[in-house]
């Protein structure tokens, strides 16, 4: 009876939400980043080219790279449209059922970080300065029991403070620039960043970053 029951009631479940494949692996998503704590998606979606119905087995932030419309379908075939923008983020949590479909001429281009089912505490800031968000000129964009993710923009000719990163942090730059870090010790390091490049960076690092050659801005995306 249980048996007959359990199959009746997954009858009646939206073909959409049985046996669909993960959002990922797939066309136009190339892995760029794996490691014990995220797995970081370059993805493109072009104009008549909709993805399949699938799933997202893990929570995701999503940063946008390109001006661009887009067309979701839900698990339940309920159709919305919308609008994306450079520079925005989202996320979305593990379990979401959907398809995607670019409708603009200019195809989506998203960064999509899914993060793994790890937490990791914070390290106590011994450094003796202060964390490396909040600071000036950073815009909070999302903070949860995930993720706290900020945009941040580099002035050229004038430093960041010098500052400790406890937390892991997935970066995403939106422009082309070069940073030079600066370590409290005097070490300089020079980073060329472009745009739409995703970086990795481990807890645990003290600096002072500087703008030196083109523009720079990030969404910086921290990991709990």
């Amino acid at each position: 009876m249980v048996t007959t029951l359990f199959v009746l009631l997954m009858s009646l479940l939206p073909v959409q939400a049985r046996n669909l494949p993960p959002a990922f692996p797939r066309e136009g998503a190339k892995q760029i980043i794996d490691n014990e704590r995220v797995t970081v998606w370059d993805v493109t979606l072009a104009k008549g080219k909709p993805t399949p119905m699938h799933q997202h087995p893990y929570d995701m932030v999503r940063v946008e790279l390109a001006e661009a419309t887009v067309k979701a379908t839900s698990a339940t075939g309920t159709a919305s449209n919308g609008a994306v923008h450079k520079g925005q983020a989202a996320f979305l949590q593990k379990g979401l059922i959907d398809a995607q479909e670019s409708t603009s001429d200019t195809p989506r281009h998203s960064i999509m970080i899914e993060l793994k089912d790890v937490t990791v505490p914070p390290l106590p800031n011994k450094s003796g300065y202060p964390e490396a968000f909040p600071r000036e000129g950073a815009k909070k964009l999302l903070d949860n029991p995930r993720v706290t993710v900020w945009d941040f923009a580099w002035t050229p000719g004038k430093p960041t403070v010098t500052h400790f990163h406890s937390r892991d942090v997935v970066v995403v730059y939106l422009d082309n620039g070069d940073l030079s870090s600066t370590t409290p010790d005097g070490k300089v390091t020079l980073n060329s960043y472009t745009f739409g490049q995703a970086k990795f960076n481990a807890r645990d690092r003290t600096h002072s970053e500087l703008l030196v050659k083109g523009m720079q801005r990030v969404i910086a995306v921290e990991l709990k």
